[in-house]
């Protein structure tokens, strides 16, 4: 249905001339539920003046209200009914939390938009036939010492200070800080505290031939020291390092004196290390497959292991959580079925469905202003707008084009060639600004116009300028209201490029507020949020069929299509022939890029098609692993969450040698994830958590990214707070060291900078 009852943009004051104002947080509810009401039991922090008992309120609560509303709800009922309303008269509600317990853990609801009715515990007492359910009013607490001094130190190691939030407009960055408590306290209390601290280098793969013919009958020596002695051992390569230990005790049995070792210990007291090295020969792997010992017998290198003492699992302790738990339903919407406002009562509406908004998506652009204008005064400037998914390309628009002042003005709304409905999660305005020579460009642009910016003149225009806003928020919010973005710079010649192709994805601003350009833009206001449902699946009719209907001239099409080289771009006719025959594709692992590449993102039904099809996907979880094929579905093709999902789940099956072997990249590839939280991110941080060798390659992936990419500081400073949180205190006293020597190494390299003047000519004074 169409909505034409929602409020007219607001026009930016003219008084404000540089329009440089600090962004307003637009306050939006979550979703919308039924309209049942639902009984819950309120604690409250204020206690009986004669009993001293806490005081309890019983509230019908709609179960379409937002937390936000309940808990104003809440206040007033507490100012007319409490023994101590002056209490409820000073504090005000944003002052205070709410909990619930499950299982034992206390979780805060802590999305203050989320509707009641998508909130896990409503969930959770429906499960467990609950009646009522109870809540606790909770007043927040400042920070201790203790905790802010770790907050600082963190801060110190990440290189970032994750609570600033001065270059953020929405909570996205503390709203992933709060979701990733869960799967690392998850992860910390599942591991293996023996394991973690000893974390042994193992792999699966076979021996070599040319390794194992270096070994004769099966059996090598290992020379294991204990103090200022050695016994020389031979052992079977099957052999374990425990049934290693037992065999090297049971020889020893009579002469533990010689190697230093108490008459009352045995083989279950020690360990073996590997001299001169922080790293354990343990667990139940046969040796043959450690990487030391593969190491040494393709070197010819004698293998030395000393008898020590196990690691105390108490230095890996994890400092206590500050916050309660918050449930992974938070920040969800409902189904389109409980947002539409159809056959609803319309003063009972909260939140709107996407899908109900039959409007074309269109972005009021007001105007830019430059703190530094370019040498050369002869030039025109436009804009030029795109929405996008991934790389696929949505729709396009472009403003006319005027002299290239301090300050450029066009207050003109783009009209853009898709319905607000069909906007995807992930979708990205990207506004790019764009300069040429003022008589080679027409000032009588069409501001309609599809063409590219190139295509209406003979004239060559630049790139300058360009900024990403995400048009569904992290809460499936459509974003609306009025926004200034500072943009980023596109380098030029001679400058560092760095990784420009990711960079031009980010969805960041630029924190250089007063040196950037900035562009001011305004979004349609609704009456009521507007918020993305949830995809429900059902069965697609059309099912099978496809493969007896299938020619066999296109079968054997698409299957030369399906063998191309990934690096070669499909046509418009591979795509639709790859669409229309999907059923067939998706049977083929080797398809999905391809397949999934060809989907057109930009339209609801697809979309729906393409996750009813992806419920079909038995192939590609039954296939082999192979790494490169997956690694395609995270690159920057592709912003759909669940498709990104898909992929890491296929990469759950990694051993921890492979996942160390393409961490780099997979790192990378954190920078086309559309939002903070992801799956990838937390497969990353799970990672990391289980094995001390993949953390420490971790931390430093991700530092010298926050140090050197400004485009995706945020992103990675936050997952490097989660591992840095849960990686215990050996691995953070080790990062503090390592930070401290690269500290030493930068002040020195500035010092030999400053008093040697040529870049090749270090002076007798440098040195």
């Amino acid at each position: 249905m169409e909505l034409g009852d929602y409020e007219q943009p607001v026009v930016m004051r003219e008084e404000n001339k540089r329009r440089r104002r600090r962004m307003k947080p637009h306050c939006t509810s979550s979703n919308l539920s039924s309209m049942e009401l639902i009984s819950i039991e309120f604690i409250l922090p204020t206690s009986n003046k004669h009993t001293k008992v806490p005081e309890m309120m019983l509230l019908e609560i709609a179960g379409n209200c937002t937390v936000e509303q309940m808990k104003a709800q809440i206040w007033m009922r507490a100012i007319e009914m409490s023994q101590t309303t002056d209490f409820y008269h000073t504090f005000t509600p944003d002052q205070f939390i709410l909990q619930y317990q499950k299982k034992g853990q206390w979780y805060e609801i802590y999305d203050k938009h989320q509707v009641l009715q998508t909130l896990d515990c409503i969930l959770y007492w429906k499960v467990l036939q609950k009646k009522v359910g109870k809540i606790y009013v909770v007043q927040k607490q400042k920070p201790s010492e203790e905790v802010q001094e770790f907050q600082r130190q963190l801060n110190d190691l990440i290189g970032y200070d994750v609570t600033d939030v001065s270059n953020v407009h929405d909570d996205e960055l503390e709203f992933t800080r709060r979701r990733l408590v869960t799967p690392r306290m998850i992860e910390v209390a599942c591991r293996d505290p023996k394991l973690y601290a000893m974390h042994p280098w193992t792999t699966s793969k076979p021996l070599p031939e040319y390794l194992f013919k270096k070994i004769t009958n099966n059996n090598i020596f290992i020379i294991i020291h204990r103090g200022t002695t050695s016994q020389k051992i031979k052992v079977s390569i099957d052999d374990t390092p425990d049934m290693i230990l037992h065999s090297f005790f049971t020889k020893m049995a009579k002469k533990k004196s010689l190697m230093d070792i108490p008459e009352d210990h045995s083989e279950l007291d020690f360990v073996l290390r590997i001299c001169g090295r922080d790293e354990y020969i343990t667990g139940e792997t046969p040796i043959k497959d450690f990487h030391w010992i593969r190491q040494c017998l393709k070197n010819g290198e004698e293998i030395h292991l000393v008898l020590d003492n196990p690691p105390d699992p108490s230095e890996d302790e994890v400092q206590k959580e500050e916050w309660p738990l918050v449930d992974d339903c938070t920040g969800v919407t409902g189904y389109h079925e409980q947002l539409t406002i159809d056959g609803k009562d319309h003063e009972k509406v909260f939140t709107i469905s996407l899908w109900d908004c039959n409007r074309k998506f269109r972005v009021k652009i007001i105007g830019i202003d430059i703190p530094v204008l370019p040498r050369n005064t002869d030039l025109t400037v436009f804009v030029e707008a795109n929405i996008q998914h991934g790389q696929q390309l949505l729709s396009q628009r472009r403003t006319s084009s005027k002299p290239f002042t301090e300050e450029v003005l066009w207050n003109i709304w783009l009209e853009f060639d898709i319905k607000i409905k069909d906007l995807p999660k992930g979708a990205l305005l990207n506004l790019q600004i764009y300069c040429g020579k003022a008589q080679g460009l027409s000032t009588k642009t069409n501001l309609q116009s599809h063409e590219s910016p190139n295509s209406d003149s003979k004239c060559k225009t630049q790139l300058l300028y360009y900024v990403n806003l995400l048009l569904i928020d992290h809460r499936f919010l459509l974003r609306s209201g009025e926004y200034v973005l500072h943009m980023w710079k596109i380098p030029g010649k001679g400058e560092e490029q760095g990784s420009i192709n990711a960079d031009k994805l980010t969805s960041a601003t630029n924190p250089d507020k007063e040196n950037s350009m900035a562009i001011s833009i305004v979004l349609d206001k609704y009456c009521h949020p507007i918020a993305l449902p949830k995809h429900r699946i059902t069965s697609d009719p059309q099912g099978d069929r496809t493969r007896a209907e299938m020619p066999n001239q296109l079968r054997k099409q698409l299957e030369e299509i399906i063998a191309t080289d990934p690096l070669n771009p499909l046509s418009p006719e591979d795509k639709e022939l790859l669409w229309h025959f999907r059923y067939e594709s998706i049977k083929h692992p080797k398809a999905y890029p391809k397949l999934l590449s060809s989907v057109k993102w930009g339209q609801q039904e697809i979309v729906a098609k393409t996750y009813q099809l992806l419920a079909k996907k038995e192939v590609w979880d039954q296939s082999t692993l192979d790494v490169g094929l997956t690694m395609q579905l995270l690159d920057c093709n592709f912003s759909d969450e669940n498709v990104r999902a898909m992929a890491v789940q296929k990469l759950e099956s990694l051993e921890d040698d492979d996942v160390l072997h393409y961490l780099l990249q997979l790192v990378q590839a954190v920078k086309f994830e559309p939002y903070h939280d992801s799956a990838l991110a937390r497969f990353l941080l799970k990672r990391g958590l289980r094995n001390k060798r993949i953390g420490h390659f971790l931390f430093w992936f991700l530092r010298s990214e926050i140090a050197q990419s400004m485009h995706y500081q945020q992103r990675f400073a936050v997952i490097l707070e989660a591992y840095l949180r849960g990686c215990g205190k050996a691995m953070l006293h080790d990062f503090m060291k390592q930070v401290q020597v690269i500290e030493l190494l930068h002040k020195v390299t500035m010092e030999i900078k400053s008093v040697s003047a040529e870049k090749y000519d270090v002076t007798s004074q440098g040195i």
